[in-house]
């Protein structure tokens, strides 16, 4: 095998608060955190020596060359297998980038997946998160299949055995929020509440979802960006059954138990000013 195809899953977290700040300045978090269908899409081959890297639908030059968490993956995956040989990266996007869907480290995740495969490693999910650690705190959870719960500084990751299906109605209003601002501005601003015990929700069917929505980092992004609030609220008023920001934001996400519903909405919502993305449980 010298060629494999991989694809990126974005994500959206249905759950994420803030429950402490570390020495090392990172913050530890509770999360659960489902992929979705909308992908970006990867092709791996090998190469003599080096990395290449293509990017196909985006023109930010912040993610040429080495500056991209893919190549970076790359790299950290020759060096903890010790290979020498390289690999060439055909990277399209579809994922918008700082959006709060996770974009360039499921990237990153699905080079160390696909070079796990290519180069015949073997080596299981939980290895491969290890690696990924070390390049972006959601990187591990990309590791895995499935929705997760996440917690520590992304690196501690639980699949779910089950979780219900829903339909998702995204919607990015076309600015870019950087994930290092929002956090800074939470330290700057707010108290972070000792920890309590931990907390994993259990979701039995979709009304377990829908009732445990939180995002603390909405507390930080929504007043320096009240469009988001606009989003949530057109979200609820074109039938969603719960609406919130994901990640870091800017990007927000409309749950809905019924695909019909959801694309009733985006007809509904469809402005020519936001960005819409239909999407389903990954």
């Amino acid at each position: 095998m010298n060629k494999i195809a991989v694809k990126a899953p974005a994500k959206v977290n249905t759950v994420l608060r803030v429950v402490g700040r570390r020495p090392d300045g990172y913050h530890d978090l509770q999360m659960v955190m489902v992929p979705l269908t909308l992908c970006d899409e990867l092709t791996l081959t090998s190469i003599p020596s080096g990395i290449e890297l293509s990017i196909d639908g985006s023109s930010d030059t912040g993610m040429e060359g080495e500056k991209n968490l893919a190549c970076r993956a790359a790299r950290a995956m020759q060096a903890a297998a010790g290979i020498s040989r390289g690999v060439r990266i055909d990277l399209i996007k579809k994922i918008p980038i700082a959006a709060g869907l996770g974009g360039g480290s499921s990237d990153a995740a699905a080079v160390l997946r696909g070079l796990n495969e290519l180069w015949g490693l073997a080596w299981p999910s939980s290895k491969l998160a290890e690696i990924g650690a070390s390049l972006g705190a959601d990187v591990p959870f990309f590791c895995y299949v499935g929705p997760s719960y996440v917690e520590g500084t992304g690196d501690r990751v639980t699949p779910y055995e089950s979780f219900p299906n829903l339909s998702f109605l995204l919607i990015n209003p076309g600015f870019a929020v950087s994930t290092p601002w929002v956090y800074k501005q939470w330290d700057l601003q707010l108290t972070v509440e000792p920890a309590g015990a931990r907390v994993r929700p259990l979701f039995q069917g979709v009304s377990d979802v829908l009732t445990s929505l939180h995002n603390d980092l909405e507390r930080v992004t929504i007043p320096a960006h009240p469009e988001i609030e606009v989003i949530k609220a057109a979200l609820m008023e074109a039938g969603a059954s719960g609406a919130l920001m994901s990640g870091s934001g800017p990007t927000v996400f409309g749950a809905f138990a019924d695909v019909a519903a959801r694309n009733v909405a985006r007809e509904r919502l469809e402005n020519g000013r936001w960005r819409l993305f239909t999407a389903e449980r990954g």
